[in-house]
């Protein structure tokens, strides 16, 4: 069985929003975050999907 689907990262800068059993990435800003999400987004090979205007999640489709 191969997992098709999964979140492989979560980038915030509001720590209690993010879910558990995840890489989670603190940010200070927004543009921190934005930032972050790009590069992770690439490096990880997936998709970034905003969830809130302070959690993003990096999803593998």
């Amino acid at each position: 069985m191969a997992l098709d689907k999964f979140i492989l990262a979560a980038i915030t800068t509001s720590p209690k929003k993010v879910p558990s059993g995840v890489a989670v990435f603190h940010c200070d800003s927004k543009e921190e975050m934005d930032k972050i999400t790009t590069n992770l987004e690439a490096i990880l090979d997936g998709i970034a999907h905003s969830l809130t205007e302070d959690l993003y999640v990096i999803v593998k489709h």
